[in-house]
């Protein structure tokens, strides 16, 4: 099932966005937002496209949905886990820190590998070879066992998609990029929708959750074999794309990242992430529809696929819906849409995951494995609702009002400091307080209520302390980007 802990909040799926005072289009990314489209420079006209690069780019789309879908099964299939192995949702909470443990710690170990050794190499071992790992998570016979081989092959799929980007831009000019991004994800996209409910066809069988492993472990390998059959990777990589490599991998200057905090709006977004709890959601979220809803696995993985379609429209409506705010308000017009998008999605977090007797009556908790009631359809609606809801915040307003006040010779440094280091390591400890709470209070539906859906209510109440410098700060980037030409900033 596709796996949204490696991500920013705003986009699941991966996207573009237009880069707010520019021409540009940027791409959203684990790291933030890449700048893929713009006006052709001299070296972009003599650009020669490689030969194969539409089959090289589908293929890349295809390596980045499996990895998603791989990272995600152990979530999808905890029930049946839990239940293998006698576990409890601290367990599950452990397994989700994990992988956001492994993208902080070993993504800028990847960038490093694929400077120096090539990035189509690096993705095949990591995307490819990798799948082993997964494929003999299938076969553990204890819960350390799963936990050290689940553990590893979390390793590798962390690594791909900022790989994954630099490759495509070798393989297509800056101006070409936009198409090129967006054709990935469409792939990414396409593929997820078709196998998160057919793994799901796993969840009748107590064993399924082995079948679900062989099944990614296997494709792993196969997106391996088609990275290398249809991937032809320049000789040589431009500095900008090697920079931009290891930006998305959540490599910084610490000097750059001591900048960031001058501009005081960056440095009030980084406590505000504190408040920011979905991703921690999602590692939980099928546990709830499993097992405390009684949907069990399959009815699970079709409404984590209901809501993922809500959330690739999201993504493109928060763009849209900002657009609208800002040219009627003004850049304030972002903050109070913001404000809005935090109540509704705290609302509905509410509705679909604490107060979900009201739309499904009569529903039993049961282990997760039994399917003892389908969802209504008024729950399916509801859960497409938070998943169109979801990306509106971050695609809309947070990534945006990022990239309008950072100076350029920032704007990489301050996504990987924000969303791939403070982001991240605050959902490494939630995931892991989530689950223990969770466990000692013996409800997970009220844990996510207290700890994930009232933090979005804080949150609107907190985002007027940006009334007052943000305007201010947008005013300001062009002058800033001068001062750090002349070393003075």
């Amino acid at each position: 099932m596709p796996d949204n802990n490696y991500r920013p909040e705003g986009d699941p799926l991966g996207g573009s966005t237009q880069v707010p005072g520019t021409d540009d289009m940027a791409a959203v990314t684990p790291a933030g937002v890449t700048v893929v489209d713009g006006d052709e420079t001299d070296d972009e006209r003599d650009f020669v496209p490689p030969k194969g690069r539409l089959g090289a780019t589908i293929a890349l789309g295809v390596s980045q949905s499996i990895d998603n879908s791989e990272g995600g099964v152990s979530k999808t299939f905890f029930p049946q886990i839990m239940n293998a192995f006698g576990l409890s949702d601290a367990e599950l909470g452990l397994l989700n820190a994990l992988g956001n443990a492994a993208r902080m710690i070993f993504g800028p170990v990847w960038a490093m590998l694929a400077d120096r050794f090539g990035r189509k190499l690096i993705l095949f071992i990591v995307t490819g070879l990798w799948g082993l790992w997964t494929l003999g998570a299938a076969f553990a016979q204890s819960w350390t066992m799963l936990l050290v081989l689940y553990g590893i092959s979390l390793v590798g799929t962390v690594a791909s998609e900022p790989i994954l980007n630099g490759l495509l831009g070798s393989l297509y000019k800056r101006s070409e990029r936009g198409k090129a991004f967006g054709t990935v994800r469409g792939t990414s996209a396409a593929l997820g929708f078709v196998m998160t409910p057919a793994l799901g066809q796993f969840g009748g069988d107590p064993n399924g959750w082995r079948y679900a492993f062989i099944t990614m472990g296997v494709l792993s390998i196969v997106s391996g074999i088609l990275i290398l059959i249809f991937v032809n990777e320049p000789k040589k990589v431009e500095k900008e794309n090697a920079d931009e490599l290891k930006s998305e991998a959540g490599m910084f200057s610490l000097a750059d990242a001591v900048k960031l905090f001058k501009i005081p709006t960056i440095a009030l977004i980084a406590p505000m992430l504190l408040l920011v709890t979905s991703l921690v959601l999602f590692g939980f979220m099928g546990q709830v529809w499993a097992r405390d809803m009684g949907f069990g696995v399959k009815n699970g993985s079709y409404l984590y696929t209901v809501f993922q379609i809500g959330a690739m429209l999201s993504a493109l409506m928060g763009g849209f819906l900002a657009d609208a705010f800002v040219k009627k308000f003004g850049h304030k017009g972002r903050i109070m849409l913001f404000q809005i998008y935090a109540v509704l999605f705290g609302s509905i977090i509410a509705i679909t995951m604490y107060f979900y007797k009201v739309w499904t009556p009569g529903i039993q908790s049961g282990d997760g494995q039994q399917v003892l009631q389908d969802p209504s359809i008024v729950y399916y609606v509801l859960v497409f609702l938070m998943g169109l809801i979801f990306s509106i915040g971050f695609s809309g307003c947070v990534l945006p009002m990022v990239s309008s006040v950072c100076p350029k010779q920032l704007s990489a440094t301050s996504f990987a400091v924000l969303f791939s280091l403070i982001q991240g390591g605050i959902n490494v400890v939630y995931s892991l307080v989530l689950g223990n709470v969770s466990k000692a209070i013996g409800s997970l539906p009220l844990t996510i209520l207290l700890l994930v859906s009232i933090p979005y209510f804080i949150n609107a109440i907190y985002f007027f302390v940006f009334y007052k410098n943000y305007e201010k700060d947008v005013h300001l980037q062009a002058e800033r980007t001068a001062l750090i030409e002349q070393g003075k900033f």
